[in-house]
Protein backbone atom coordinates (compact mmCIF):
# COMPACT_ATOMS: atom_id res chain seq x y z
CA UNK A 1 0.00 0.00 0.00
CA UNK A 2 1.01 3.60 -0.57
CA UNK A 3 -0.64 6.85 0.50
CA UNK A 4 -2.84 4.98 2.97
CA UNK A 5 -3.82 5.99 6.51
CA UNK A 6 -2.78 3.97 9.57
CA UNK A 7 -5.16 4.05 12.55
CA UNK A 8 -4.50 2.98 16.12
CA UNK A 9 -7.45 2.78 18.51
CA UNK A 10 -10.15 0.24 19.30
CA UNK A 11 -12.29 2.46 21.54
CA UNK A 12 -15.44 4.24 20.22
CA UNK A 13 -13.41 7.13 18.75
CA UNK A 14 -10.97 4.86 16.95
CA UNK A 15 -13.76 2.64 15.60
CA UNK A 16 -15.68 5.71 14.39
CA UNK A 17 -12.61 7.05 12.58
CA UNK A 18 -12.04 3.68 10.92
CA UNK A 19 -15.70 3.49 9.86
CA UNK A 20 -15.71 6.97 8.33
CA UNK A 21 -12.42 6.48 6.49
CA UNK A 22 -13.70 3.26 4.97
CA UNK A 23 -16.96 4.96 4.01
CA UNK A 24 -14.91 7.68 2.31
CA UNK A 25 -13.10 5.02 0.30
CA UNK A 26 -9.69 5.52 1.88
CA UNK A 27 -7.23 2.68 2.25
CA UNK A 28 -6.45 2.08 5.91
CA UNK A 29 -4.36 -0.19 8.07
CA UNK A 30 -5.13 -0.84 11.73
CA UNK A 31 -2.39 -1.32 14.33
CA UNK A 32 -2.53 -2.02 18.05
CA UNK A 33 1.12 -1.53 19.02
CA UNK A 34 4.26 0.26 17.82
CA UNK A 35 5.78 -3.06 16.71
CA UNK A 36 3.17 -3.29 13.93
CA UNK A 37 4.08 0.01 12.24
CA UNK A 38 6.56 -1.42 9.77
CA UNK A 39 4.19 -4.19 8.72
CA UNK A 40 1.44 -1.56 8.26
CA UNK A 41 3.66 0.32 5.78
CA UNK A 42 4.54 3.39 7.82
CA UNK A 43 7.31 4.27 5.36
CA UNK A 44 4.78 4.85 2.56
CA UNK A 45 1.75 5.95 4.59
CA UNK A 46 0.20 9.38 4.09
CA UNK A 47 -0.95 9.71 7.68
CA UNK A 48 -1.09 8.06 11.08
CA UNK A 49 -3.99 8.55 13.50
CA UNK A 50 -3.33 7.58 17.13
CA UNK A 51 -6.83 7.69 18.65
CA UNK A 52 -6.62 5.14 21.46
CA UNK A 53 -7.79 6.16 24.94
CA UNK A 54 -4.32 5.27 26.31
CA UNK A 55 -2.02 8.31 26.23
CA UNK A 56 1.08 6.15 26.71
CA UNK A 57 0.28 3.99 23.67
CA UNK A 58 -0.53 7.01 21.49
CA UNK A 59 2.69 8.74 22.53
CA UNK A 60 4.84 5.68 21.87
CA UNK A 61 3.39 5.05 18.40
CA UNK A 62 3.48 8.74 17.41
CA UNK A 63 7.13 9.19 18.38
CA UNK A 64 8.27 5.99 16.69
CA UNK A 65 6.29 6.77 13.54
CA UNK A 66 7.97 10.15 13.29
CA UNK A 67 11.37 8.46 13.45
CA UNK A 68 10.44 5.92 10.79
CA UNK A 69 8.87 8.46 8.42
CA UNK A 70 9.61 12.16 9.05
CA UNK A 71 7.09 13.21 6.36
CA UNK A 72 4.04 11.26 7.54
CA UNK A 73 1.18 13.32 9.00
CA UNK A 74 0.90 12.27 12.64
CA UNK A 75 -2.43 13.03 14.34
CA UNK A 76 -2.27 11.91 17.97
CA UNK A 77 -4.78 12.02 20.80
CA UNK A 78 -3.25 13.11 24.10
CA UNK A 79 -5.36 14.07 27.12
CA UNK A 80 -2.39 15.01 29.30
CA UNK A 81 -1.82 18.73 28.77
CA UNK A 82 1.89 18.60 29.67
CA UNK A 83 2.59 15.82 27.16
CA UNK A 84 0.38 17.45 24.55
CA UNK A 85 2.26 20.74 24.64
CA UNK A 86 5.67 19.04 24.67
CA UNK A 87 4.92 16.71 21.75
CA UNK A 88 3.24 19.47 19.69
CA UNK A 89 6.52 21.41 19.58
CA UNK A 90 8.35 20.28 16.47
CA UNK A 91 5.83 17.55 15.71
CA UNK A 92 6.00 18.16 11.98
CA UNK A 93 3.00 17.53 9.71
CA UNK A 94 -0.17 16.71 11.60
CA UNK A 95 -1.53 17.76 14.98
CA UNK A 96 -1.76 16.76 18.64
CA UNK A 97 -5.42 16.86 19.68
CA UNK A 98 -7.44 16.46 22.86
CA UNK A 99 -11.01 15.16 22.65
CA UNK A 100 -12.06 17.31 25.60
CA UNK A 101 -10.81 20.49 23.90
CA UNK A 102 -12.70 19.65 20.72
CA UNK A 103 -16.04 18.60 22.24
CA UNK A 104 -16.35 20.73 25.40
CA UNK A 105 -17.53 23.93 23.62
CA UNK A 106 -20.61 22.13 22.30
CA UNK A 107 -21.58 20.98 25.81
CA UNK A 108 -20.98 24.43 27.28
CA UNK A 109 -23.15 26.04 24.61
CA UNK A 110 -25.93 23.54 25.31
CA UNK A 111 -25.74 24.20 29.07
CA UNK A 112 -26.03 27.93 28.44
CA UNK A 113 -28.84 27.43 25.86
CA UNK A 114 -26.73 29.25 23.31
CA UNK A 115 -27.55 29.05 19.63
CA UNK A 116 -24.59 31.15 18.53
CA UNK A 117 -21.31 29.59 17.40
CA UNK A 118 -18.28 31.65 16.35
CA UNK A 119 -15.78 30.13 13.90
CA UNK A 120 -12.78 31.85 12.28
CA UNK A 121 -12.02 30.95 8.67
CA UNK A 122 -10.35 32.80 5.79
CA UNK A 123 -9.41 35.55 8.24
CA UNK A 124 -13.12 36.25 8.83
CA UNK A 125 -15.11 35.66 12.00
CA UNK A 126 -18.15 33.69 10.89
CA UNK A 127 -21.11 33.33 13.21
CA UNK A 128 -23.68 30.55 13.19
CA UNK A 129 -26.88 31.69 14.85
CA UNK A 130 -30.51 30.78 14.66
CA UNK A 131 -34.01 32.03 15.20
CA UNK A 132 -37.60 30.91 14.73
CA UNK A 133 -39.03 31.62 11.31
CA UNK A 134 -41.39 34.59 11.82
CA UNK A 135 -43.73 33.47 9.03
CA UNK A 136 -44.23 30.80 6.41
CA UNK A 137 -42.08 31.65 3.40
CA UNK A 138 -38.85 30.66 1.66
CA UNK A 139 -35.52 31.19 3.40
CA UNK A 140 -34.55 33.72 0.72
CA UNK A 141 -37.70 35.78 1.36
CA UNK A 142 -37.02 35.89 5.10
CA UNK A 143 -33.21 36.07 5.33
CA UNK A 144 -32.08 37.32 1.95
CA UNK A 145 -28.63 36.12 0.88
CA UNK A 146 -27.62 34.63 4.22
CA UNK A 147 -26.40 31.04 3.91
CA UNK A 148 -28.78 28.58 5.62
CA UNK A 149 -27.09 25.82 7.61
CA UNK A 150 -30.04 23.87 8.94
CA UNK A 151 -33.78 23.94 9.49
CA UNK A 152 -35.36 22.14 12.43
CA UNK A 153 -39.02 21.65 11.63
CA UNK A 154 -41.43 22.98 14.27
CA UNK A 155 -44.90 22.03 15.42
CA UNK A 156 -46.54 23.75 12.44
CA UNK A 157 -44.60 21.55 10.02
CA UNK A 158 -45.86 18.18 8.71
CA UNK A 159 -42.62 16.58 10.01
CA UNK A 160 -41.88 18.23 13.40
CA UNK A 161 -38.37 17.62 14.71
CA UNK A 162 -36.89 16.85 11.28
CA UNK A 163 -33.45 18.40 10.68
CA UNK A 164 -32.80 19.58 7.11
CA UNK A 165 -29.05 20.06 6.60
CA UNK A 166 -27.80 22.85 4.34
CA UNK A 167 -31.13 23.59 2.61
CA UNK A 168 -31.26 25.81 -0.45
CA UNK A 169 -32.33 29.44 -0.07
CA UNK A 170 -35.56 28.65 -1.93
CA UNK A 171 -36.63 25.96 0.56
CA UNK A 172 -39.88 26.84 2.29
CA UNK A 173 -40.22 26.98 6.06
CA UNK A 174 -43.26 27.15 8.30
CA UNK A 175 -43.82 29.70 11.03
CA UNK A 176 -41.95 28.53 14.12
CA UNK A 177 -39.38 26.38 12.28
CA UNK A 178 -35.93 26.84 13.80
CA UNK A 179 -33.53 28.17 11.17
CA UNK A 180 -29.73 28.31 11.61
CA UNK A 181 -27.84 30.72 9.35
CA UNK A 182 -24.17 31.52 8.87
CA UNK A 183 -22.55 34.85 8.07
CA UNK A 184 -20.68 37.67 9.69
CA UNK A 185 -22.17 39.17 12.84
CA UNK A 186 -23.11 42.31 10.91
CA UNK A 187 -24.94 40.32 8.23
CA UNK A 188 -26.93 38.34 10.79
CA UNK A 189 -27.92 41.42 12.78
CA UNK A 190 -29.00 43.16 9.58
CA UNK A 191 -31.47 40.32 8.98
CA UNK A 192 -32.86 40.52 12.51
CA UNK A 193 -30.97 37.52 13.96
CA UNK A 194 -29.55 38.19 17.42
CA UNK A 195 -25.88 37.34 17.98
CA UNK A 196 -24.78 36.52 21.51
CA UNK A 197 -21.28 37.54 22.62
CA UNK A 198 -18.68 34.76 22.54
CA UNK A 199 -18.27 32.54 25.58
CA UNK A 200 -15.00 33.04 27.45
CA UNK A 201 -12.87 29.91 27.54
CA UNK A 202 -10.01 28.74 29.66
CA UNK A 203 -6.44 29.19 28.57
CA UNK A 204 -5.24 25.93 30.06
CA UNK A 205 -6.72 22.96 31.84
CA UNK A 206 -4.73 20.13 33.35
CA UNK A 207 -2.32 19.70 36.22
CA UNK A 208 -2.36 23.43 36.85
CA UNK A 209 -6.13 23.86 36.78
CA UNK A 210 -7.47 26.64 34.59
CA UNK A 211 -6.70 30.25 34.04
CA UNK A 212 -8.79 33.00 32.58
CA UNK A 213 -11.98 32.65 34.60
CA UNK A 214 -13.58 35.00 37.05
CA UNK A 215 -15.72 34.10 40.02
CA UNK A 216 -19.29 35.22 40.43
CA UNK A 217 -19.47 37.55 43.44
CA UNK A 218 -22.48 37.67 45.72
CA UNK A 219 -23.73 40.84 47.37
CA UNK A 220 -22.61 41.40 51.01
CA UNK A 221 -26.15 41.05 52.39
CA UNK A 222 -26.60 37.80 50.48
CA UNK A 223 -23.32 36.47 51.90
CA UNK A 224 -24.44 37.31 55.45
CA UNK A 225 -27.84 35.66 54.98
CA UNK A 226 -26.21 32.59 53.44
CA UNK A 227 -23.79 32.39 56.39
CA UNK A 228 -26.68 32.58 58.90
CA UNK A 229 -28.61 29.89 57.06
CA UNK A 230 -25.48 27.73 56.82
CA UNK A 231 -24.89 28.07 60.59
CA UNK A 232 -28.50 27.19 61.31
CA UNK A 233 -28.32 24.11 59.09
CA UNK A 234 -25.02 22.94 60.56
CA UNK A 235 -25.96 23.23 64.24
CA UNK A 236 -27.48 20.22 66.00
CA UNK A 237 -31.02 21.26 67.06
CA UNK A 238 -30.33 20.03 70.63
CA UNK A 239 -27.53 22.59 70.90
CA UNK A 240 -30.06 25.37 71.36
CA UNK A 241 -31.80 23.43 74.16
CA UNK A 242 -28.49 22.86 75.96
CA UNK A 243 -27.51 26.50 75.48
CA UNK A 244 -30.86 27.66 76.86
CA UNK A 245 -30.46 25.39 79.91
CA UNK A 246 -26.96 26.79 80.56
CA UNK A 247 -28.20 30.36 80.30
CA UNK A 248 -31.11 29.60 82.65
CA UNK A 249 -28.67 28.09 85.16
CA UNK A 250 -26.39 31.13 84.95
CA UNK A 251 -29.19 33.69 85.30
CA UNK A 252 -30.90 31.75 88.12
CA UNK A 253 -27.64 31.52 90.08
CA UNK A 254 -26.97 35.22 89.48
CA UNK A 255 -30.34 36.29 90.91
CA UNK A 256 -30.04 33.92 93.88
CA UNK A 257 -26.53 35.09 94.80
CA UNK A 258 -27.47 38.74 94.33
CA UNK A 259 -30.08 38.53 97.11
CA UNK A 260 -28.76 35.64 99.27
CA UNK A 261 -24.97 35.94 99.39
CA UNK A 262 -23.75 37.57 102.66
CA UNK A 263 -20.84 39.83 101.84
CA UNK A 264 -20.65 42.63 104.43
CA UNK A 265 -21.28 45.45 104.38
CA UNK A 266 -23.36 45.68 101.17
CA UNK A 267 -23.68 42.12 99.78
CA UNK A 268 -23.24 41.43 96.07
CA UNK A 269 -24.05 43.58 93.10
CA UNK A 270 -25.57 41.98 89.98
CA UNK A 271 -22.20 42.16 88.23
CA UNK A 272 -20.49 40.44 91.19
CA UNK A 273 -23.22 37.79 91.27
CA UNK A 274 -22.93 37.18 87.53
CA UNK A 275 -19.16 36.96 87.76
CA UNK A 276 -19.21 34.56 90.75
CA UNK A 277 -21.88 32.38 89.09
CA UNK A 278 -19.83 32.14 85.89
CA UNK A 279 -16.61 31.14 87.67
CA UNK A 280 -18.47 28.60 89.81
CA UNK A 281 -20.24 27.02 86.81
CA UNK A 282 -16.96 26.80 84.91
CA UNK A 283 -15.14 25.65 88.10
CA UNK A 284 -12.48 28.32 87.63
CA UNK A 285 -12.55 29.64 91.20
CA UNK A 286 -10.14 32.57 91.21
CA UNK A 287 -10.46 32.93 95.03
CA UNK A 288 -11.98 36.44 95.08
CA UNK A 289 -15.36 34.99 96.21
CA UNK A 290 -16.07 31.89 98.32
CA UNK A 291 -18.97 29.92 99.79
CA UNK A 292 -16.93 29.09 102.94
CA UNK A 293 -18.63 31.64 105.22
CA UNK A 294 -22.12 31.26 103.74
CA UNK A 295 -25.11 29.40 105.22
CA UNK A 296 -25.15 25.64 104.81
CA UNK A 297 -27.96 25.63 102.26
CA UNK A 298 -26.07 28.13 100.09
CA UNK A 299 -22.90 26.07 100.33
CA UNK A 300 -24.86 23.00 99.22
CA UNK A 301 -26.29 25.07 96.37
CA UNK A 302 -22.73 25.92 95.37
CA UNK A 303 -21.85 22.22 95.22
CA UNK A 304 -24.85 21.53 93.02
CA UNK A 305 -24.04 24.54 90.87
CA UNK A 306 -20.52 23.28 90.23
CA UNK A 307 -21.72 19.81 89.16
CA UNK A 308 -24.47 21.31 87.00
CA UNK A 309 -21.93 23.70 85.51
CA UNK A 310 -19.51 20.90 84.62
CA UNK A 311 -22.32 18.92 83.01
CA UNK A 312 -23.74 21.81 80.98
CA UNK A 313 -20.26 22.96 79.91
CA UNK A 314 -19.37 19.45 78.76
CA UNK A 315 -22.60 19.17 76.79
CA UNK A 316 -22.06 22.56 75.16
CA UNK A 317 -18.45 21.72 74.26
CA UNK A 318 -19.62 18.45 72.75
CA UNK A 319 -22.08 20.30 70.54
CA UNK A 320 -19.43 22.88 69.58
CA UNK A 321 -17.01 20.08 68.66
CA UNK A 322 -19.75 18.40 66.64
CA UNK A 323 -20.44 21.71 64.91
CA UNK A 324 -16.80 22.30 64.03
CA UNK A 325 -16.37 18.74 62.84
CA UNK A 326 -19.55 18.76 60.78
CA UNK A 327 -18.61 22.09 59.22
CA UNK A 328 -15.19 20.73 58.31
CA UNK A 329 -16.62 17.59 56.78
CA UNK A 330 -19.23 19.63 54.95
CA UNK A 331 -16.58 21.94 53.58
CA UNK A 332 -14.40 19.03 52.46
CA UNK A 333 -17.37 17.45 50.71
CA UNK A 334 -18.38 20.73 49.11
CA UNK A 335 -21.70 20.97 50.93
CA UNK A 336 -21.05 24.36 52.52
CA UNK A 337 -19.94 25.92 49.25
CA UNK A 338 -23.04 24.64 47.50
CA UNK A 339 -25.26 26.46 50.01
CA UNK A 340 -23.65 29.73 48.98
CA UNK A 341 -24.39 29.33 45.27
CA UNK A 342 -27.34 30.51 43.24
CA UNK A 343 -28.35 29.76 39.64
CA UNK A 344 -25.52 27.24 39.40
CA UNK A 345 -24.80 24.51 36.86
CA UNK A 346 -24.42 20.89 37.98
CA UNK A 347 -21.82 18.71 36.23
CA UNK A 348 -22.01 14.95 36.84
CA UNK A 349 -18.67 13.19 36.29
CA UNK A 350 -15.21 14.65 36.86
CA UNK A 351 -13.13 13.06 34.12
CA UNK A 352 -10.87 14.62 31.51
CA UNK A 353 -13.93 15.86 29.66
CA UNK A 354 -15.84 16.91 32.76
CA UNK A 355 -13.06 19.08 34.19
CA UNK A 356 -12.69 20.85 30.84
CA UNK A 357 -16.41 21.65 30.73
CA UNK A 358 -16.25 22.83 34.36
CA UNK A 359 -13.31 25.11 33.59
CA UNK A 360 -15.05 26.60 30.54
CA UNK A 361 -18.23 27.25 32.52
CA UNK A 362 -16.19 28.96 35.23
CA UNK A 363 -14.43 30.99 32.57
CA UNK A 364 -17.84 32.14 31.35
CA UNK A 365 -18.60 33.40 34.87
CA UNK A 366 -20.99 30.67 36.05
CA UNK A 367 -21.09 28.88 39.39
CA UNK A 368 -20.60 25.11 39.06
CA UNK A 369 -21.21 22.13 41.35
CA UNK A 370 -19.71 18.72 40.53
CA UNK A 371 -21.17 15.33 41.48
CA UNK A 372 -18.51 12.62 41.49
CA UNK A 373 -18.65 9.04 42.76
CA UNK A 374 -14.98 8.47 43.53
CA UNK A 375 -13.23 10.36 46.37
CA UNK A 376 -9.92 9.35 44.75
CA UNK A 377 -10.60 11.12 41.46
CA UNK A 378 -7.35 12.59 40.10
CA UNK A 379 -9.02 15.83 39.00
CA UNK A 380 -10.11 16.86 42.50
CA UNK A 381 -7.09 19.14 42.85
CA UNK A 382 -8.02 20.89 39.58
CA UNK A 383 -11.58 21.35 40.85
CA UNK A 384 -10.18 22.82 44.09
CA UNK A 385 -8.05 25.29 42.12
CA UNK A 386 -11.19 26.34 40.26
CA UNK A 387 -12.97 26.74 43.62
CA UNK A 388 -15.64 24.27 42.48
CA UNK A 389 -17.41 22.25 45.23
CA UNK A 390 -17.56 18.50 44.72
CA UNK A 391 -20.40 16.36 46.06
CA UNK A 392 -19.47 12.69 46.43
CA UNK A 393 -22.27 10.29 45.68
CA UNK A 394 -24.52 8.66 43.10
CA UNK A 395 -26.30 11.25 40.96
CA UNK A 396 -29.32 8.97 40.59
CA UNK A 397 -30.06 9.16 44.33
CA UNK A 398 -32.35 11.91 45.68
CA UNK A 399 -30.02 12.64 48.63
CA UNK A 400 -27.10 13.38 46.28
CA UNK A 401 -29.24 15.60 44.07
CA UNK A 402 -30.51 17.43 47.15
CA UNK A 403 -26.93 18.04 48.28
CA UNK A 404 -26.17 19.58 44.89
CA UNK A 405 -29.34 21.71 45.17
CA UNK A 406 -30.58 20.38 41.87
CA UNK A 407 -33.88 22.23 42.24
CA UNK A 408 -32.00 25.56 42.14
CA UNK A 409 -29.76 24.63 39.18
CA UNK A 410 -30.16 26.32 35.79
CA UNK A 411 -28.53 23.48 33.81
CA UNK A 412 -27.16 19.95 34.26
CA UNK A 413 -24.40 18.23 32.24
CA UNK A 414 -24.09 14.45 32.70
CA UNK A 415 -20.58 13.56 31.51
CA UNK A 416 -19.48 10.28 33.08
CA UNK A 417 -17.60 7.72 30.98
CA UNK A 418 -20.54 5.27 30.95
CA UNK A 419 -23.38 5.67 28.46
CA UNK A 420 -25.72 3.64 30.67
CA UNK A 421 -25.01 5.75 33.76
CA UNK A 422 -25.52 8.94 31.77
CA UNK A 423 -28.83 7.76 30.34
CA UNK A 424 -30.05 6.51 33.73
CA UNK A 425 -29.09 9.81 35.35
CA UNK A 426 -30.86 11.73 32.59
CA UNK A 427 -34.08 9.78 33.16
CA UNK A 428 -33.89 10.41 36.92
CA UNK A 429 -33.34 14.12 36.27
CA UNK A 430 -36.30 14.23 33.91
CA UNK A 431 -38.54 12.89 36.66
CA UNK A 432 -37.03 15.16 39.31
CA UNK A 433 -37.25 18.39 37.32
CA UNK A 434 -40.86 17.79 36.32
CA UNK A 435 -42.34 20.80 34.56
CA UNK A 436 -38.91 22.47 34.40
CA UNK A 437 -37.66 19.66 32.16
CA UNK A 438 -38.45 21.45 28.90
CA UNK A 439 -38.76 24.99 27.70
CA UNK A 440 -42.20 26.51 27.40
CA UNK A 441 -43.75 29.90 26.81
CA UNK A 442 -43.65 30.59 30.57
CA UNK A 443 -40.36 28.97 31.65
CA UNK A 444 -36.91 28.76 30.06
CA UNK A 445 -36.51 25.17 31.24
CA UNK A 446 -33.41 23.48 32.62
CA UNK A 447 -31.12 22.15 29.85
CA UNK A 448 -29.94 18.60 30.59
CA UNK A 449 -26.94 17.69 28.43
CA UNK A 450 -26.09 13.99 28.12
CA UNK A 451 -22.76 12.67 26.90
CA UNK A 452 -23.42 9.48 24.92
CA UNK A 453 -20.47 7.99 23.05
CA UNK A 454 -22.48 5.80 20.70
CA UNK A 455 -24.03 7.99 18.01
CA UNK A 456 -26.88 5.60 17.14
CA UNK A 457 -27.70 5.03 20.80
CA UNK A 458 -27.69 8.78 21.42
CA UNK A 459 -30.16 9.37 18.60
CA UNK A 460 -32.44 6.60 19.85
CA UNK A 461 -32.35 7.88 23.42
CA UNK A 462 -33.08 11.41 22.26
CA UNK A 463 -36.12 10.29 20.29
CA UNK A 464 -37.46 7.85 22.90
CA UNK A 465 -37.08 9.98 26.03
CA UNK A 466 -37.24 13.48 24.57
CA UNK A 467 -33.69 14.59 25.42
CA UNK A 468 -32.93 17.71 23.42
CA UNK A 469 -29.20 17.92 24.15
CA UNK A 470 -27.44 14.61 23.56
CA UNK A 471 -23.81 15.11 22.64
CA UNK A 472 -21.43 12.47 21.31
CA UNK A 473 -17.79 13.39 21.95
CA UNK A 474 -16.86 10.81 19.33
CA UNK A 475 -19.09 12.47 16.74
CA UNK A 476 -17.69 15.92 17.53
CA UNK A 477 -14.03 14.90 17.66
CA UNK A 478 -13.72 12.32 14.86
CA UNK A 479 -13.92 14.89 12.01
CA UNK A 480 -10.94 16.78 13.45
CA UNK A 481 -8.76 13.65 13.42
CA UNK A 482 -9.87 12.56 9.96
CA UNK A 483 -9.69 16.01 8.39
CA UNK A 484 -6.24 16.74 9.80
CA UNK A 485 -4.97 13.31 8.71
CA UNK A 486 -6.20 14.02 5.18
CA UNK A 487 -4.27 17.28 5.14
CA UNK A 488 -7.39 19.44 5.35
CA UNK A 489 -8.10 22.53 7.40
CA UNK A 490 -10.70 21.94 10.11
CA UNK A 491 -11.94 25.10 11.79
CA UNK A 492 -14.69 23.86 14.06
CA UNK A 493 -17.59 21.56 14.78
CA UNK A 494 -20.99 22.41 16.24
CA UNK A 495 -24.45 20.91 16.63
CA UNK A 496 -27.89 21.97 15.45
CA UNK A 497 -30.56 19.82 17.02
CA UNK A 498 -29.00 16.36 17.09
CA UNK A 499 -27.08 16.94 13.82
CA UNK A 500 -23.32 17.61 13.93
CA UNK A 501 -21.77 20.06 11.46
CA UNK A 502 -18.19 20.91 10.56
CA UNK A 503 -16.49 23.94 9.01
CA UNK A 504 -13.41 23.20 6.92
CA UNK A 505 -11.28 24.50 4.11
CA UNK A 506 -9.58 22.82 1.14
CA UNK A 507 -7.21 24.09 -1.51
CA UNK A 508 -8.47 22.99 -4.93
CA UNK A 509 -5.80 20.88 -6.61
CA UNK A 510 -5.35 21.02 -10.40
CA UNK A 511 -7.39 18.33 -12.10
CA UNK A 512 -9.31 17.45 -8.94
CA UNK A 513 -13.05 16.92 -8.98
CA UNK A 514 -13.57 20.41 -7.57
CA UNK A 515 -11.49 22.10 -10.29
CA UNK A 516 -14.02 23.89 -12.53
CA UNK A 517 -17.02 22.82 -10.45
CA UNK A 518 -19.91 25.30 -10.13
CA UNK A 519 -21.63 25.92 -6.80
CA UNK A 520 -24.88 24.49 -8.16
CA UNK A 521 -23.10 21.16 -8.71
CA UNK A 522 -21.84 20.86 -5.13
CA UNK A 523 -23.26 18.27 -2.75
CA UNK A 524 -26.73 19.26 -1.62
CA UNK A 525 -25.68 18.83 2.01
CA UNK A 526 -22.62 21.07 1.91
CA UNK A 527 -22.41 24.80 1.48
CA UNK A 528 -19.51 26.98 0.38
CA UNK A 529 -19.46 30.05 2.61
CA UNK A 530 -16.38 31.70 1.11
CA UNK A 531 -13.77 31.30 -1.62
CA UNK A 532 -10.25 32.69 -1.24
CA UNK A 533 -8.69 33.35 -4.66
CA UNK A 534 -5.51 34.89 -3.31
CA UNK A 535 -4.22 37.09 -0.51
CA UNK A 536 -6.93 39.57 0.46
CA UNK A 537 -9.32 38.31 -2.23
CA UNK A 538 -12.14 36.53 -0.39
CA UNK A 539 -15.59 36.11 -1.95
CA UNK A 540 -18.36 35.60 0.61
CA UNK A 541 -21.53 33.61 -0.09
CA UNK A 542 -20.71 32.68 -3.72
CA UNK A 543 -23.63 32.41 -6.13
CA UNK A 544 -24.83 29.22 -7.79
CA UNK A 545 -22.98 29.97 -11.05
CA UNK A 546 -19.64 30.68 -9.32
CA UNK A 547 -16.90 28.21 -10.31
CA UNK A 548 -13.97 26.84 -8.34
CA UNK A 549 -10.55 26.81 -9.96
CA UNK A 550 -7.21 25.26 -9.13
CA UNK A 551 -5.44 27.24 -6.41
CA UNK A 552 -8.67 28.47 -4.83
CA UNK A 553 -9.32 27.69 -1.19
CA UNK A 554 -12.94 26.79 -0.59
CA UNK A 555 -14.42 27.15 2.90
CA UNK A 556 -17.34 24.82 3.45
CA UNK A 557 -19.85 23.90 6.13
CA UNK A 558 -22.06 20.84 6.39
CA UNK A 559 -22.57 17.47 8.10
CA UNK A 560 -19.07 16.17 8.58
CA UNK A 561 -19.46 12.97 6.55
CA UNK A 562 -20.56 14.80 3.40
CA UNK A 563 -18.13 17.62 4.06
CA UNK A 564 -15.14 15.29 4.41
CA UNK A 565 -16.12 13.62 1.15
CA UNK A 566 -16.30 17.00 -0.60
CA UNK A 567 -13.01 18.14 0.91
CA UNK A 568 -11.37 14.91 -0.22
CA UNK A 569 -12.53 15.57 -3.79
CA UNK A 570 -10.49 18.74 -3.78
CA UNK A 571 -7.32 16.68 -3.44
CA UNK A 572 -8.20 13.75 -5.64
CA UNK A 573 -6.72 14.00 -9.11
CA UNK A 574 -8.97 12.45 -11.73
CA UNK A 575 -7.56 9.96 -14.18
Amino acid sequence: MEGHIIVCGDDPLGLRIIEQLRTAGREIAVVFSSSELNDAGIAKAAALICADDDDALNLEIALLARQLNPDVRVVARLGNSVLREAVALGNGPGAILDVADLAAPSVVEACLSRTTHSISAAGIEFVVSGTDAPRSATLREIFGDLAPIAVVRGENSPTPGEVVACPGRDVGVSEGDWTAMIGTAEELVAQGISVAPPVATTVEVGHHGARGYHQHRRKPLKRVLDAVRAFRDDVNPNFFKAFAASMALLLGATVLLRYSFNDAPTGMTFIDALYFSAETITTVGYGDFSFIDQPTWLRLFGVGLMFAGITSSAVLMAFVADLLLSRRIAQNAGLRKVRELQDHIVVVGLGTFGIRVVADLKAAGHDVVVIERSPDNRFLSSAAELDVPVIFGDATLPATLDSARIDDAVAVAVLTQSDMINIETGIVLRERLGARWKRSDTTPGVPVVLRVYDRALGAAVSQRFGFENVRSTVELAAPWFIGTAMGLQVFGTFSVGQQSFMVGGVEVAPGSELDGLRMAEMSTQTRVIAIARGPGNVQLHPRRDTQLFAGDTAYLVGPHRELLDTLHKGQRVTA
